[in-house]
C-alpha cells in the first residue's frame, strides 16, 4: 500500500470512532495520529499531554507547538508517577503503572467528551523492544491505529513528512526514567541531573543521544558514526563539563553507541501487542 493509501485508511479508522482522545507526546509517532484524527474529526479529536518530572519542559512545549501548528485541539494534565511506590522503586514493568494511570485519565476525558476511544501511537516496529505500557493498553481498551494498520516506523516518517509536520525527522524522545537502571529508585534528583546533562549536550549537535544514569557515572550513549568527532579534543572536554556540571563525578563514551532501549538489554522477553480480539473495530 502506498503511502498516500495508508494514511487515507488511518484517517478513516480515526473518521469512524467519531470522536477520540489521542495519547499525544509530541514524538512522531503520535503526532502524525493526531494530524489523521485532526483530519477525520475536527473538534472532536483531542490530543492530551502528559506534563511530569519525567519529561522535560521543552518536551512539553514541542507538543504545544506542533498542536497549535496542526490547529489541533490539546490539553495538558499533570501525572504524579513519582507518587506511585510501584513506579518510582524502577521494576523492569515500572512503564506499565505510568500508562495505566495516564490511559485513565484518558479514559476520563473521553467519558466527559463523549468519545468512546482513546488512541496510542505504538506502531509495529515497538513490538521488538519491550514494553509493559502495552499491558496497561490492552486492559483499558486502549487502540493501536498504526498496529491495526500494520504500519512500522519508517511509514510513519514518510507520512508525516507527507502531512508537512515539522517533527517527521525528528529522533525518539523516551521519558528520562528510561536512563535509570531497573531497581535503582527513580527521583526528582536524579531526573533532573539527567535532564540537565542532555540539555547541555544537545547543543553539541549529535543526532541522537541518551545519558544513562549509573549513579556518580554518567554513560553517555551517542551515535556509532558520531563518535570519533566526540573525542575531538574540544568536543569531548565539552562533554565531560556537561555532565560534571549537572552532578556526575565519572563521565564515560558507551562504545556501542545508542541504541533503542539499552537499559531493556537485561530483559529476556518482549510483550507483545494487544490480541486481535481486544481491538475495536
Amino acid at each position: 500500500m502506498s503511502t498516500a493509501n495508508n494514511y487515507d485508511a488511518l484517517v478513516d479508522l480515526l473518521r469512524k470512532t467519531g470522536g477520540v482522545v489521542v495519547a499525544f507526546s509530541g514524538g512522531v509517532d503520535s503526532s502524525l495520529l493526531l494530524a489523521a484524527a485532526h483530519d477525520a474529526l475536527g473538534d472532536r479529536a483531542v490530543g492530551v499531554t502528559a506534563s511530569s518530572q519525567t519529561y522535560s519542559d521543552d518536551d512539553l512545549f514541542l507538543a504545544g507547538e506542533i498542536a497549535k501548528r496542526m490547529g489541533a485541539r490539546h490539553e495538558v494534565i499533570k501525572t504524579r508517577e513519582l507518587e506511585d511506590p510501584r513506579f518510582a522503586s524502577n521494576p523492569p514493568d515500572r512503564c506499565y503503572y505510568c500508562k495505566s494511570e495516564l490511559f485513565r485519565e484518558l479514559k476520563k476525558i473521553a467519558e466527559r467528551e463523549g468519545f468512546g476511544t482513546v488512541v496510542d501511537g505504538d506502531n509495529m516496529d515497538d513490538l521488538d523492544d519491550d514494553r509493559p505500557g502495552r499491558t496497561a493498553a490492552c486492559e483499558l481498551g486502549v487502540r493501536s491505529p498504526f498496529h491495526e494498520l500494520k504500519i512500522g516506523k519508517d511509514e510513519i516518517r514518510a507520512m508525516a513528512k507527507g502531512r508537512g509536520l515539522p517533527n517527521w525527522d525528528l529522533p525518539p524522545h523516551a521519558c528520562l526514567a528510561s536512563r535509570i537502571p531497573y531497581g535503582v529508585e527513580i527521583t526528582t534528583h536524579r531526573l533532573h541531573r539527567i535532564g540537565t546533562a542532555e540539555k547541555a549536550l544537545d547543543s553539541l549537535g549529535f543526532r541522537q543521544l541518551r545519558v544513562r544514569d549509573h549513579g556518580t557515572l554518567a554513560r553517555v550513549e551517542i551515535l556509532v558514526q558520531e563518535l570519533n568527532g566526540a573525542l575531538q579534543p574540544e568536543v569531548r572536554e565539552r562533554i565531560v563539563k556537561a555532565c560534571k556540571d549537572a552532578g556526575y563525578t565519572y563521565v564515560c563514551l558507551d562504545l556501542e553507541g545508542y541504541r533503542t532501549g539499552a537499559m531493556n538489554e537485561v530483559l529476556a522477553q518482549h510483550p507483545k501487542a494487544c490480541p486481535a480480539a481486544n481491538q475495536v473495530q
